[in-house]
């Protein structure tokens, strides 16, 4: 219930709306800006006032109590100059205290109480991680906006408690490599979320990231890959890296202080090439590949000789040690079986066991690897694909990545699941369709559509529901190349993800959440974490052809979330709060600039400022991220110019299946030529059995031809031009050529001719050019 002192004003309406789902009891305070929000909050009058000379009290003796207060002091010295002590206690005087109490009012595992009266703040738990989680609540309350030292928190009463076990994010080491000081730096940001599985992903084709003492060859050569293009354009000579057991070690431990678990995957039978390269007898063929440099799926998997898992035994054995998580993740996906069905002796291993396909050979693999983990105490978790076959242990977990059936068909199953599924869940998925977003796969996954994902197939009776142990969002790193990539892909999507994978179903509500992150966007901003503003940045839209015609515009500003005050500008300057505000479409004459932003309501702006400048060059001229695939082929990346580039900018759409844009219908009176920026990029990409989907066609020319056709990609051609010799020529060069005369509104088809079988071309920019 909500009870406003006002219950007539319109203020407690919009909070009650914006609130309902939450059990709030309003005294007359804003509700503060938790995230996730609590199981149970109510307000309550007065308040209580923290500063420096505030101490915290341990009403317990326990290590781990002492613990979870310097992580609080130094979280609060670090973010709000706010320089908290523990002291002594007297029962009478205010302080903060915290207390695990086997005694605490939240009995569910992980949960906490946390009161504020005008004598004090004590938070209870009867476990060590209910009393960190109400520690991170506590300092949320201390943080209500970006000031400095002291500040009032609002009287309340709080009980909290998570709606599941399982509040993952992986992150993916094998593909790009991070420090331990940046991976420390994430499981940081997990805590201050309540999320508590990293699921690290440590080998892959791409690299071996983990010290295995009795293989040495695994860090020696299947920790490096040589990148295409080595040493030129800013791609490095050699890449990779790798973790000794001790910085493991110490990883681990920073996570268990936080209560973080960390679960180690290491990928089989497919996505093996790193090993096999380290390795050759481990694989099929015998034979010696290279680290890939390539992303995508590879054809390399593990043998099934007794060699090969006394191999894996003694790797798991290492990673065991290393882990003390019940859980140890082996993969399982993308394993196509081409080098299987061609080995003889991987078939006549298949008569032996009387298995009749190579999906039940992995069945049995796996099957063989979970009866391992299970003798010493550990549980198997893997992809989807682990269903396949009728070995996979009783006790195995499932994690469904091809959309949610494999969840729903693993629960039917009886076993225990984690949603994970793409592409909602795959934070590898661009945040936005704006112009500046970072490197990564299209369609986009906005924070809204984080925020509605649904954890629990309805399909599912009350007693299948309960095999979801909880959800995970996967940070795949192929185009993420630094922490500053993986932090704007991340955040602020773990705020969604955090939300729903802790707070009751019947909280979710999706302008409340809005209006409680502008907070938590000045947290980032103390803790310098790279956050994407894609939901806030303000899109500037007009109608171009009319803009063309009349030399006016009608402009409509907007933003993704659909939250925040939007001011602009048309003087070229930064706008404001004292800028116009927006609110109704306005017009304008060419040539103009509009800058707008979007504001929270404490005045802080919500993302950087955005440009658009109208004028008859500029609306002639597009980015190849603005031009559209294609009929027929989805599929879109959007890549840096090499692919270990550490900048953000620029980037080029790409259909990995079909180079062929579209730009869009132009009144094309007067226009004599058209002018390309185009860029050579690595064709570095394992497309296994979709291979034979890459559409290749005829070049006129020894390395192919940008080919522009008229309103269709089968209609006229008006110009064809050459590409340059690649062994001879920058990555990015020009391209120019005369349009005949057309009349009226023509759309442009522009397709590169260039033999599949060497680099990728893209479209940096295309511009049309008037007659003079």
């Amino acid at each position: 219930m909500i009870r406003c002192p006002i219950p007539s004003s319109r203020l407690c309406l919009l909070l009650a709306l914006a609130l309902l789902p939450l059990r709030v009891a309003f005294a007359g305070a804003a509700p503060p800006a938790l995230i996730p929000q609590p199981a149970q909050l109510e307000l309550q009058q007065g308040r209580f006032s923290v500063d420096a000379h505030t101490p915290i009290v341990l009403a317990d003796g326990g290590a781990s109590t002492r613990q979870t207060a310097d992580y609080l002091i130094d979280l609060l010295a670090r973010t709000r100059g706010l320089r908290l002590k523990i002291g002594k206690g007297d029962g009478a005087a205010p302080a903060i205290v915290l207390q695990r109490d086997p005694q605490a009012p939240v009995s569910e595992a992980e949960g906490y109480a946390l009161s504020v009266t005008a004598q004090g703040i004590r938070v209870q738990a009867r476990d060590d991680a209910g009393l960190f989680h109400g520690a991170v609540t506590l300092y949320q309350l201390l943080t209500p906006d970006a000031s400095q030292g002291r500040v009032d928190v609002p009287a309340l009463s709080i009980r909290d408690w998570p709606r599941f076990g399982w509040r993952g994010l992986m992150l993916d080491s094998a593909r790009h490599f991070q420090s331990v000081a940046e991976v420390e730096r994430l499981i940081d940001q997990m805590a201050q979320h309540k999320l508590d599985v990293l699921h690290w992903h440590l080998t892959d084709d791409q690299g071996w990231r983990i010290q295995i003492k009795r293989y040495p060859e695994l860090t020696r050569i299947g920790a490096w890959r040589t990148p295409p293009g080595a040493g030129h354009d800013g791609e490095p000579a050699r890449y990779g890296g790798f973790y000794t057991q001790a910085q493991i070690r110490q990883v681990v431990a920073y996570a268990a202080a936080r209560h973080v678990t960390i679960v180690p995957e290491l990928d089989m039978p497919g996505h093996a090439q790193a090993a096999v390269a380290s390795y050759p007898e481990l694989g099929v063929t015998g034979r010696r590949p290279q680290v890939s440099a390539d992303a995508g799926v590879h054809p390399w998997l593990y043998s099934v000789d007794e060699d090969t898992f006394t191999f894996i035994d003694h790797v798991l054995d290492e990673v065991m040690a290393l882990f003390p998580s019940p859980y140890i993740h082996v993969g399982g996906d993308e394993a196509i079986k081409d080098q299987w069905k061609a080995s003889p002796a991987v078939q006549a291993k298949m008569r032996e066991l009387g298995v009749t396909s190579e999906d039940a050979l992995q069945g049995w693999f796996i099957g063989r690897i979970g009866r391992y983990l299970e003798q010493h105490g550990r549980k198997l978790v893997g992809w989807d694909e682990i269903l396949e076959g009728e070995n996979l242990p009783a006790d195995a977990t499932v994690m469904s990545w091809r959309g949610t059936d494999g969840a729903i068909k693993a629960a039917l199953l009886g076993h225990d699941v984690i949603m994970s599924p793409s592409p909602g869940l795959y934070f590898d998925h661009v945040q936005s369709g704006l112009a500046d977003e970072y490197a990564g796969r299209l369609g986009v996954e906005s924070l809204q559509s984080v925020y509605a994902f649904q954890p629990v197939p309805s399909v599912l009776s009350a007693a299948q529901a309960r095999h979801v142990l909880g959800l995970q969002a996967n940070a795949w790193t192929e185009h993420m190349p630094t922490m500053a990539h993986v932090e704007h892909q991340v955040f602020p999507r773990l705020d969604a993800l955090s939300e729903v994978a802790w707070s009751p179903a019947s909280a979710n509500n999706w302008p409340g959440f809005l209006a409680r992150l502008p907070a938590q966007l000045a947290r980032y901003r103390s803790q310098h974490i790279d956050v994407a503003d894609g939901a806030f940045a303000v899109d500037i839209a007009i109608d171009r052809n009319v803009a063309l015609v009349t030399a006016k515009a009608t402009v409509t500003l907007s933003n993704q979330a659909g939250y925040g005050a939007i001011h602009y500008t048309l003087d070229g300057t930064a706008p404001t709060l004292a800028s116009p505000r927006y609110d109704l479409p306005f017009n304008v004459a060419l040539p103009t600039t509009v800058r707008a932003a979007s504001f929270a309501a404490d005045g802080n702006a919500l993302a950087a400022p955005r440009e658009r400048v109208l004028d008859r060059p500029s609306l002639l001229s597009l980015a190849g991220t603005e031009l559209a695939n294609c009929p027929g082929m989805d599929f879109r990346l959007i890549l840096q110019p090499t692919p270990d580039a550490t900048s953000t900018q620029p980037v080029y759409a790409v259909n990995l299946f079909d180079s062929c844009q579209l730009y869009p219908p132009t009144l094309m009176d007067g226009m004599a030529a058209i002018h390309v920026d185009a860029v050579r990029l690595e064709r570095n990409f394992q497309l296994a059995h979709e291979a034979n989907r890459v559409v290749s066609r005829p070049h006129a020319t020894p390395f192919g031809e940008l080919v522009v056709h008229a309103d269709r990609c089968d209609g006229p051609v008006l110009a064809s031009l050459p590409l340059p010799d690649p062994a001879h020529s920058p990555r990015r060069f020009a391209l120019d050529a005369a349009l005949p005369a057309l009349s009226g509104e023509h759309g442009l088809c522009l397709i590169y001719t260039a033999p599949i079988d060497g680099p990728l071309y893209a479209l940096s920019r295309v511009a049309l050019k008037e007659r003079r």
